[in-house]
């Protein structure tokens, strides 16, 4: 009786151990699959730190290479808000993810910008606000960065685009003036664009802003999305609206999008996706 129970106990004790080392087997399997997940995704999206000289000033760029083959590459540059960084704009407005087959690039802006709402000084990161302000020294930036790009990859130049938020959105209002040539559509948000816009050639756009808006007006928005629809004759009786989405066709069958939100001056992350199959469609 008492060996019977004996052989129980160790039966029941090596079938426990058996258990546990199984459980130990799986915990680390588990675990290495996730360290393997995490070294892989550091990877895929790994980003590569470019710095320039413009002006005897240091200037700052990261580039997230194509993660899908293609013959041509398309290339989006992503502009930061006013006080913002590369970094912290390529963690938030995540294109590369959205777009894998572009070379996306997040532009670093730097100090200086005087004439902004919330930086009198210009102490923080920004980005010139109009065409032959602060020496161009921004266009130049980005003239810099597309010329070496240019000649270190196989580029699609019927595939260029930019985004901007805030004063990025400005400046790549600038950039459609200024370099109008390089781009085949554009992506601003709480951003107005200037009068200057008139005497630039018509591209695709996608214009968001909120309404309740605590740094650009919302007057100030609608205003402008109106001057967009007059410099470059938006058909407004074929427009289609779908929620907060209004598309219109230009008199060069251009888009121009307005997304009028129920929102504030923050960039619409839920609308990134959308964002990117309005430039995938859009060529120069």
């Amino acid at each position: 009786m008492v060996f019977t129970f004996q052989v129980a106990c160790q039966n029941k004790f090596l079938t426990l151990l058996f258990n546990f080392h199984q459980r130990i087997k799986a915990f680390k399997m588990k675990n290495t699959i996730i360290v393997f997940l995490l070294i892989f995704s550091i990877k895929l999206f790994a980003q590569t730190e470019k710095f320039y000289q413009i002006n005897g000033v240091e200037r700052k760029a990261l580039f997230f290479e194509p993660k899908i083959n293609s013959e041509k590459i398309p290339v989006v540059f992503v502009f930061h808000g006013h006080g913002g960084n590369a970094k912290h704009v390529s963690r938030n407005l995540n294109f590369h993810q959205n777009f894998p087959e572009a070379l996306v690039i997040y532009m670093q802006g730097i100090p200086g910008v005087t004439n902004s709402i919330v930086d009198k000084e210009g102490k923080y990161n920004g980005w010139q606000m109009n065409p032959d302000e602060l020496q161009n020294r921004d266009v130049k930036f980005f003239d810099e960065v597309f010329s070496q790009i240019s000649k270190n990859y196989n580029l699609d130049f019927d595939r260029i685009y930019a985004v901007g938020h805030s004063n990025g959105s400005r400046f790549v209002n600038v950039l459609w003036k200024m370099r109008p040539e390089k781009f085949a559509a554009f992506v601003t948000v709480a951003g107005p664009g200037g009068n200057w816009l008139k005497y630039a050639p018509q591209k695709s756009v996608w214009i968001s802003f909120g309404k309740n808006d605590k740094i650009v007006p919302y007057k100030i928005h609608k205003f402008s999305s109106k001057q967009y629809l007059k410099f470059f004759e938006a058909n407004e009786n074929t427009a289609q609206t779908e929620g907060e989405i209004t598309i219109y066709q230009t008199s060069e069958n251009k888009e121009i999008i307005i997304e009028d939100r129920n929102a504030g001056h923050e960039f619409p992350q839920n609308s990134i996706p959308k964002m990117v199959e309005f430039l995938k469609r859009n060529h120069r």
